[in-house]
């Protein structure tokens, strides 16, 4: 456990007193640096903590806090302030692996001291920090007689939202999840209580028709909840609370196989992770924004240089088809040669060994009991495959089941280490109680000593773990396009458009790219072998640039791939980023994204539903003349896409037409190169 003494504060004193919820210090508050965001604590007069945040001077969230602790009353009542402590700070760190290359943390800090008016007089401290694009707090216990050990029942921190707006929201049938649901849009007032509601939350914003209401934006903000730096501790949800439509209440993935509930299982001095609202003026700045790695600890690989984004093929999503070829594809040496050949061909760094009806290190998918992962299947030679995969300069990765690799974790990854792998993708997990937490952590340590990255599917949302251990890729944590083998709705364009807006917002998305059966969803129909994707090739193309996915995929068939349109704009798009731009961002209609890779510009566009005509401007550009590659949608034809060229400059605008459920893609670089 972190002691208080290391956690990142440079705080003075500089106010301390006594008071009730009649009697309030000045200094309770923090503002960010352009004043937009502030928040601020004050005790109610049942001398309970509450929270309010406010943007351009008017309250756009509020809250209530405190903790349930086991065996004891809750940690929330008949409270005073006896301390507070304020820092700033300002500072530009590296970027290993991310949306961008470089980050500025800028904020103000309060972290108000509270103790229980009464014995055992308890003490608990909250931290609130304020960005110009969010507001964070979270609960630090500190080192007292009054609690050592502790067992946490649930977190009773509860937030409302001025003027019940809607949200964006992903609802969930229980903690074992993982998070593969489509999104729906609703009041907040009609939360329910029995409902369990993931994260990333989005607050839906825009113009108001009662602007002069009290205390409410003529045009609504947007906001996000979600949370950040989730170490040892549980998973956050949010549900309603009974006889308080509006209200929200913090629910905790519950430890397995205990009694009474517990979420949280610790001892003082503790912190728990940050609860973020982002906020902005449109969704777009909150997609750009970097708050959540900024509330994450820093870096603790001293040399991150042998990580190394990048695109891989995989199998199982197409399920093994190969056209025209004179052996049986499946989990065998035959099919990874011919998958490595075709990643030597296009300049794919990765092909991933995953699984059919046996995974390839031959145990069931989904283990029932003892299975090595350090052994190959009988049907894949694999020293043969090591040995032409780094001939051809392809490396190898290896899927697993959580439950095969936890045994073995320490031998795993040595072994994986002297065979040259490169990473490994862990799925299945489906939980994020605080057993889990520890374990994903402990995954990523260890992967890291061993030089293997890791991608996490059946998972949990990302909460900045990936800014501590770069080598943590991606993450799935969404209904992915896998869906349209065997589901009746599947993945259509908004659903896609959906898991850019709301869950992309917590971090890295791992997604099934790159199919080229493109249909219509009308056209739709579910297939398990050579599956269709909805929408158009563009659609697809964008995804590349839209999703921030450090290990995206080629998930197509090499046979179905040659030839294609848009094959191109698949294998040479960048995996990390410089720097983000969102040009366009209408929730459920549209979205376009510009990332920038070294000198280079890519841009990526998403519809759903309806066309889109835009004119983008380009005043991101450097100095000097630009030339800019087009792939648009080809009128007619879901599966072709129309590639021309264009000299631009800054002071220029890109015309770009989508159709509805299409997309497009570009590459704009500096006319010299």
């Amino acid at each position: 456990m972190r002691s208080l003494v290391q956690l990142p504060l440079v705080c003075a004193l500089i106010a301390s007193s006594v008071a009730t919820g009649a009697e309030q210090p000045v200094a309770t508050d923090a503002s960010s640096p352009s004043g937009r965001v502030r928040g601020a604590l004050a005790l109610d007069s049942d001398g309970r903590p509450e929270i309010t945040m406010t943007y351009d001077g008017v309250a756009v969230a509020q809250g209530r806090l405190g903790l349930a602790l086991a065996g004891a009353a809750p940690l929330r009542d008949g409270l005073e302030i006896v301390g507070v402590r304020r820092e700033t700070r300002d500072r530009t760190y590296a970027v290993a692996v991310g949306k961008t290359s470089q980050a500025r943390d800028h904020h103000a800090e309060v972290v108000i001291s509270l103790e229980e008016l009464a014995a055992p007089r308890r003490k608990i401290d909250v931290a609130i920090r304020a960005f110009d694009d969010g507001l964070a707090f979270r609960y630090l216990i500190p080192d007292q007689d009054a609690i050592d050990d502790f067992v946490l029942a649930d977190e009773l921190t509860e937030l409302e939202f001025p003027g019940d707006p809607a949200a964006r929201l992903l609802p969930l049938n229980s903690y074992t999840t993982s998070y593969e649901k489509h999104y729906e849009t609703r009041p907040v007032s009609n939360i329910t209580p029995d409902m369990l509601v993931g994260l990333p939350l989005l607050i839906l914003g825009g113009d108001r028709t009662d602007a002069l209401a009290a205390n409410v934006h003529p045009r609504r903000p947007w906001l996000a909840v979600t949370e950040a730096d989730l170490t040892d501790y549980a998973g956050m949800y949010l549900a309603g609370v009974e006889g308080s439509p509006g209200a929200l209440v913090s629910k905790l993935s519950p430890l397995p196989d205990r009694e009474g509930g517990a979420k949280v299982l610790g001892k003082t001095p503790f912190v728990t992770p940050w609860r973020i609202i982002m906020v902005g003026d449109d969704p777009g700045r909150l997609l750009e924004s970097n708050i959540v790695f900024h509330l994450s600890r820093p870096c603790a690989i001293a040399d991150a240089s042998w990580i190394k984004p990048g695109k891989t093929t995989f199998p199982w999503w197409n399920h093994y088809v190969l056209d025209g070829v004179d052996f049986q594809p499946g989990v065998n040496t035959a099919t990874m040669k011919y998958y490595i050949d075709f990643c030597a061909e296009q300049g794919i760094p990765y092909h991933s060994l995953d699984g059919l009806d046996i995974a390839w290190y031959g145990g069931p998918i989904a283990p029932s009991g003892p299975t090595d992962v350090t052994q190959a299947a009988p049907s894949i030679d694999l020293p043969e495959l090591l040995r032409y995969a780094k001939a051809k300069g392809v490396r190898l990765r290896l899927w697993m089941h959580w439950k095969a690799l936890r045994p073995q974790i320490d031998e795993a990854f040595a072994t994986y280490e002297k065979w040259g792998i490169e990473g490994v993708m862990v799925d299945f997990m489906d939980r994020d109680d605080q057993e889990m937490v520890r374990f994903y952590h402990e995954m990523a340590e260890k992967a890291a000593k061993h030089r293997l990255t890791v991608t996490l599917h059946g998972a949990y949302k990302p909460t900045g773990m990936e800014r501590t251990w770069p080598n943590v890729l991606s993450y799935e944590a969404a209904l992915n396009q896998e869906y349209n083998k065997w589901d009746p709705r599947g993945t259509p364009p908004e659903h896609n458009l959906d898991v850019a807006f709301v869950r992309m917002l917590a971090g890295p998305l791992d997604y099934h790219q790159g199919g080229v059966r493109n249909v219509l969803p009308e056209h739709y129909q579910p297939r398990d072998v050579a599956p269709p994707v909805q929408g158009t090739r563009g659609h697809q193309l964008a995804m590349y640039v839209v999703y921030q996915n450090h290990l995206s995929m080629m998930a197509d068939s090499p046979t179905a791939y040659r030839g294609q349109s848009g094959l191109d704009f698949m294998v040479e798009a960048p995996a990390s980023w410089d720097e983000t731009r969102v040009l366009e961002a209408a929730l459920g209609r549209s979205l376009v994204i510009a990332r920038r890779s070294g000198d280079a510009w890519r841009l990526g566009g998403m519809t759903a539903r309806s066309p889109r005509e835009l004119e983008l401007k380009l005043d991101f550009l450097g100095e000097g003349d630009w030339v800019a590659e087009l792939w648009q949608d080809t009128p007619g034809d879901p599966n072709e896409v129309t590639r021309s060229t264009q000299r631009v400059a800054a002071h220029s605008v890109l015309k770009v037409f989508m159709p509805r459920d299409g997309g497009f893609a570009a590459r704009i670089a500096p006319a010299t190169k």
